[in-house]
């Protein structure tokens, strides 16, 4: 597992239990998440040590912006769902 993908599973694992299409956009995320660590390295045909690969720099960058897309899908219900607390709790101070 690269650096990516183990940054996106921690996050996606802060979020605590995943419901509704959560799970789903998770798993999304973790694979797209291992193409970008697959993508920016390449195993040299001579030595084979890890080098960079060039041939990939074309297509990262819609892989991130996929990932990031992705991910932001997965937060966008858990931040309705913090401000609806705070909409339940302004209408119960109404009626105080």
């Amino acid at each position: 597992m690269g650096p990516v993908e183990t940054a996106v599973r921690s996050d996606v694992e802060e979020l605590g239990d995943l419901v509704g299409v959560e799970p789903s956009l998770s798993q999304m995320a973790y694979r797209l998440a291992r193409e970008i660590d697959n993508a920016s390295m390449a195993s040299c045909e001579a030595c084979g040590e890890e080098i960079p690969a060039p041939e990939n720099a074309k297509t990262l960058p819609q892989v991130n912006r996929e990932l990031r897309q992705t991910l932001a899908q997965l937060l966008k219900g858990r931040a309705a769902d913090d401000d609806d607390d705070l909409g339940d709790l302004a209408s119960v101070l109404k009626h105080v």
